[in-house]
């Protein structure tokens, strides 16, 4: 039975590659498409999300969300990263790529949970908003989710601490309190954040073998990707760049590529350590201890990334 997925995304680069990867994989129904601000603005977002829509035929509905955080300022789309059209400033065609639905993203998960009870896989790869909107609003949805798989965070294994600031990864500091909301709410979690998505890289040498093997995909995702390829060059001084938001989706595939720790999370809502993530792991209640009474989460801390990026060719490739 193939696995119903919402995608919740801020479409950049590396989200247009994870909904691909999504809606070529024979295990999932890629049903919804839910937009949020981050990479760019919740309406250049959202037009990526229609025009990929458009451009691959895919059947998801999409449903725009969030355009600010819960409590803190919004920041700037990260332009410097995926480029002023979130897409790595590729020519995208002036013109309609169909209508949204009419429900903003946090209902839209709300009337899909409810009318598929214990079916939607909630992939979240960018600000956690919508989920922690729909939360709110809604807390009924809460035990009717299948399982929420989260791109963002850091706990610091394989050194991978953040990539904003030095204890912060971009999706939880853009709205570290939507996440903390998420993160302890009774829904399963599964949280694949830097210690793995940055363990895996596609080089030159991959990305060229992709553009000249999928007929589909390879040559748009080729072009997406040469404006992410150099940010990372000027940044990092990487050939090729990190596999964020497609980690996510191969776990949703493929949960045994991945290495997972259970335990408590919280996050760091104020201060100079504002979006740090942190795992407790250890069962020992201590005299002053805000886990102990939250949900117990899966934390992804290793990756077969020859396995994960095998995967991600095949399937694109078709």
């Amino acid at each position: 039975m193939r696995k119903k997925v919402i995608f919740d995304t801020d479409p950049g680069i590396d989200d247009a590659m994870a909904i691909l990867f999504a809606e070529a994989h024979e295990s999932i129904d890629l049903i919804g498409i839910t937009t949020v601000f981050g990479n760019a603005t919740i309406e250049n977002g959202t037009r990526n999300a229609l025009f990929l829509k458009k451009k691959f035929g895919l059947k998801a509905d999409v449903a725009q969300g969030a355009d600010i955080p819960l409590t803190i300022e919004p920041g700037e789309p990260t332009t410097f990263v995926h480029g002023n059209n979130g897409l790595g400033d590729i020519d995208i065609p002036d013109e309609d790529f169909g209508e949204v639905d009419p429900r903003p993203a946090h209902d839209y998960i709300i009337d899909q949970v409810k009318a598929n009870p214990h079916e939607i896989t909630i992939i979240a790869v960018g600000r956690l908003t919508n989920l922690a909107l729909a939360m709110q609003k809604d807390p009924s949805i809460i035990p009717l989710v299948k399982e929420i798989v989260v791109m963002g965070g850091a706990f610091g294994f394989h050194g991978h601490t953040g990539n904003v600031t030095p204890f912060a990864e971009a999706n939880i500091l853009g709205d570290p309190h939507a996440a903390d909301i998420v993160f302890t709410a009774a829904w399963p979690v599964v949280v694949v954040g830097l210690d793995v998505t940055q363990q895996s890289i596609m080089d030159p040498q991959y990305l060229e073998t992709l553009r000249d093997s999928s007929e589909k995909y390879g040559d748009f995702i080729y072009q997406i990707t040469r404006f992410y390829a150099d940010f990372h060059k000027k940044s990092v001084n990487l050939d090729g760049f990190f596999v964020h938001d497609a980690s996510a989706v191969a776990y949703a595939i493929d949960p045994s590529l991945f290495t997972t720790k259970k335990g408590n999370i919280r996050v760091v809502t104020e201060g100079p350590a504002i979006g740090h993530t942190m795992f407790k792991g250890n069962p020992r209640i201590f005299p002053v201890d805000e886990w102990s009474n939250k949900p117990l989460q899966h934390i992804c801390v290793d990756v077969n990334n020859d396995a994960f990026l095998e995967l991600y060719m095949k399937t694109l490739v078709g």
